[in-house]
């Protein structure tokens, strides 16, 4: 679904990149792109749905599920399903201790470069790392439904996130494969939504 145009200069066909815009939400993620007629199209790829739950379960072997797959074990496995991960980008172990008891996974305090790490199947994670396992997942329902490359992407933050949870958003998409071109303040994308037409309750 990758366009098409015309290189002036040599008279070729070459395909144009797409690039998508990523809701990176703390209970729900979504990603959608610009179709040939020019509107924006959240992506429902093979009928899975708009919304892929913010959800990272890792098995025994630490191989990860995201999404509805993950979520299906929030119930029975909750050490190693993990949840609400954006709380926790680009946050220390300081701003999050008073509320561990609100997660149901384990969090550490990373000594080294004072930030928090989440352990799972024996493992340990930073939010970026889990972060960037959501994002490959956007990433590659894009790829599936859009039958073309996706290495280039826009992402929303709230717009109160500092420069440290913004920075851990680009590393998180680096992590996934993805050029993040902006980060854009959700107020404002949900502003430009409004202006073209997409409805902003469907990125919730």
């Amino acid at each position: 679904m990758a366009k098409i145009s015309i290189n002036l200069a040599t008279g070729s066909f070459q395909q144009e990149e797409i690039i998508v815009g990523i809701d990176l939400g703390t209970t729900n993620s979504l990603v959608a792109f610009i179709n040939p007629e020019k509107n924006p199209q959240v992506i429902n790829d093979t009928g899975k749905g708009l919304l892929v739950p913010s959800i990272v379960h890792f098995n025994a072997l630490g191989d990860a599920l995201v999404g509805n797959e993950a979520k299906e074990f929030l119930i029975t496995d909750p050490a190693n399903t993990i949840f609400s991960v954006k709380r926790l980008l680009g946050r220390s172990y300081k701003d999050v201790a008073n509320h561990q008891d609100t997660f149901s996974y384990k969090i550490i305090d990373d000594e080294n470069d004072a930030l928090v790490k989440i352990k799972a199947a024996d493992r340990f994670y930073t939010p970026i790392e889990l972060s960037g396992e959501i994002l490959k997942e956007l990433k590659a329902r894009a790829e599936h439904a859009l039958k073309t490359p996706v290495n280039r992407a826009v992402i929303t933050v709230p717009a109160y996130f500092n420069d440290s949870q913004r920075q851990a958003t680009r590393d998180a998409g680096k992590l996934a494969g993805l050029d993040v071109l902006r980060i854009v303040n959700e107020p404002t994308a949900a502003s430009l939504a409004y202006g073209i037409g997409l409805d902003p309750a469907q990125q919730k």
